[in-house]
């Protein structure tokens, strides 16, 4: 009997895990979409989009930026701790097979930033999980109370900065408009060759990803990555039938915050500051209620079922991921349909949901024959070669 309470639990948790990247990966393709048929990085949106696209704009805004990469770099770090655990019993280096897995993730994203989509996240992911690895002998509540202190601490002193600059001067931080590089990217993207834009994707990635942007990364995905990481130390989501009172209290107060925090440029004059703040604070506070909703709902058997397709997209996280990127740019870059500048924000986001439909069913299609989607195949082989070692990853 104890046998299979243990096997139950581990049978939940990975559902819920999967739920939660599934989930994740949608809100991910519906931001990322405005990336693969528009300039997004260059632009000002409120500007940019007029009458019913802004409309849209303004509830995936609320709503969806910022809210579900959170989600996605927490389960990282989940999924790392239950490696560990799992490679502690079979008595293999976890932190061997560990590098070795991290580094081939960094070469899958390279290929990907930089002859896919120059918005990869999986570069970032792959550093900040080997910076992670330095730190996984921690406990849970350490890794939790590192992860938040170094999160909050950093974003509530850049947000007061900012917000004080704009309300000594309005004008200080200026229009975040650049007019040269948006029309560089809409004209190379939407009439470029594949070498051109090729050479256009790695200025855009490198806007982002530099020295800056790593120090950057160490105070956002890092973080979030040892909360995870933590959490999945102290089995939140394994217990979640057992914590639901914690779950709930979780929801109650991260839901209203986030939400008040993410439409605080709505009711106060919009200003980069008040962006920053929505996005870096509100953002991730409202990931945790969209967490807290999904784990209470699981600890309902009828909604496991039903939310099994989602959780079959989440078993292929890489593999879904990449293909929405592949078949996004397809759609919109000279070399596909050139279709890039031409859709309306309400056609990209109906297109997103569409594709991520599609993708799911695929993905339990996929699942019935084989165990893993064909990127995490070859990911795992890459890693460890022709040697099966079986009960190692999480699935």
């Amino acid at each position: 009997m104890k046998g299979n309470i243990e096997q139950v639990g581990i049978s939940n948790r990975i559902q819920s895990l999967d739920v939660l990247r599934g989930l994740s990966l949608l809100g991910i393709l519906v931001i990322n979409m405005i990336s693969f048929h528009s300039p997004f990085g260059y632009y000002n949106p409120y500007e940019w989009w007029k009458y019913g696209d802004l409309a849209v704009f303004t509830w995936l805004d609320i709503f969806v930026q910022a809210s579900f990469y959170p989600i996605f770099a927490m389960m990282f770090g989940y999924g790392m701790v239950i490696m560990q655990k799992r490679s502690a019993l079979k008595g293999i280096s976890f932190y061997k097979i560990s590098i070795r897995r991290l580094i081939v993730l960094l070469v899958i994203g390279i290929l990907h930033a930089f002859f896919v989509w120059h918005g990869d996240i999986l570069i970032t992911y792959a550093i900040m999980g080997l910076v992670l690895l330095l730190l996984m002998k921690l406990s849970g509540t350490m890794l939790m109370t590192i992860g938040a202190v170094v999160y909050i601490i950093p974003q509530l002193f850049l947000s007061g900065m900012l917000v004080i600059i704009s309300m000594i001067d309005v004008s200080a931080l200026g229009d975040f408009t650049d007019i040269v590089a948006l029309q560089q990217a809409e004209t190379t993207y939407a009439t470029g060759t594949f070498w051109e834009i090729t050479q256009q994707r790695f200025i855009d990635w490198s806007v982002n990803n530099n020295i800056g942007g790593f120090i950057v990364y160490l105070i956002m995905i890092l973080p979030l990555m040892m909360i995870g990481a933590g959490a999945a130390k102290k089995q939140w989501l394994e217990k979640a039938n057992k914590q639901r009172k914690g779950w709930t209290i979780l929801l109650v107060i991260t839901l209203p915050i986030g939400l008040l925090i993410k439409m605080l440029p709505f009711y106060i004059e919009p200003s980069m500051s008040l962006q920053y703040v929505q996005d870096m604070l509100g953002g991730p506070i409202l990931s945790f209620a969209y967490i807290a909703i999904v784990v209470l709902l699981m600890t309902n058997k009828y909604v496991v079922q039903i939310l099994k397709p989602l959780a079959s997209a989440g078993r292929m996280s890489i593999t879904i991921y990449l293909t929405q990127s592949i078949v996004g740019t397809f759609i919109f870059y000279q070399y596909g349909l050139g279709l890039y500048g031409e859709m309306s924000m309400q056609t990209g986001t109906l297109l997103a949901i569409t594709i991520f439909i599609i993708q799911v069913i695929l993905a339990e299609i996929w699942l019935w024959k084989f165990k893993q989607g064909p990127v995490e195949k070859v990911w795992r082989l890459l890693t460890y070669g022709r040697t099966k070692i079986k009960g190692v990853e999480e699935k």
